[in-house]
């Protein structure tokens, strides 16, 4: 479980493809306080640690987390924005992540607003994930607020911080970023589409 809030961007050393999956070897200033089989969040997605060398770490994607992430499209030197899993009795200072990404989405549209800067992205309305005026999603695994939710698009508002210590000052019109939907709008969405269907 996380929070989605970011604590470091992870550099990509190495991408090694065996079979269908990639093995990806990441640069990162936590490496010295990690250990093998512990779970991170590298753009939201939850992978496992499965070797550790000095200041790298190597994790494992296989097809299906490729398939529904942005993971497929990485390269090396590409910022990977990074999170430990959750501490009981720490705070909660985003809200609920499970590092289980739901699909992507295409950036749209960036502004910058006086110091800010508003992004907009355009998600396949088909696969009957919400968003909500003010309500949480998580972006590449950063826990932010929605808003201009539409039935396949929705906007963020990044503060400076956010866009210096998070890969959003990569973003172009075109990047693809990973979306998890907020649970408990899953759980209402799932909920209503059977109660729709028993009827």
């Amino acid at each position: 479980m996380f929070t989605g809030i970011i604590e470091e961007l992870g550099v990509v050393s190495s991408l090694k493809q065996e079979f269908d999956n990639i093995h990806i070897t990441i640069k990162s200033g936590l490496t010295n306080e990690l250990k093998i089989d512990q779970s991170i969040a590298h753009n939201g997605v939850c992978l496992t640690i499965v070797n550790i060398n000095n200041d790298e770490y190597t994790v494992t994607a296989i097809r299906e987390t490729l398939d529904k992430t942005n993971l497929k499209f990485l390269k090396v030197n590409d910022k990977v924005n990074l999170e430990r899993a959750m501490k009981l009795g720490d705070r909660l200072d985003g809200h609920l992540v499970q590092g289980h990404v739901d699909q992507t989405a295409v950036c749209t549209y960036i502004e910058e607003v006086n110091g800010s800067w508003m992004f907009t992205f355009k998600y396949d309305a088909s696969l009957n994930n919400i968003t909500i005026e003010k309500g949480s999603i998580t972006l590449n695994g950063t826990s932010l607020t929605v808003v201009n939710s539409k039935t396949d698009s929705f906007s963020v508002a990044i503060i400076p911080y956010t866009y210096n210590h998070t890969n959003f000052n990569s973003f172009k019109i075109g990047t693809t970023v990973n979306l998890e939907f907020d649970v408990l709008g899953k759980y209402v969405a799932k909920l209503l589409s059977l109660n729709l269907l028993n009827k």
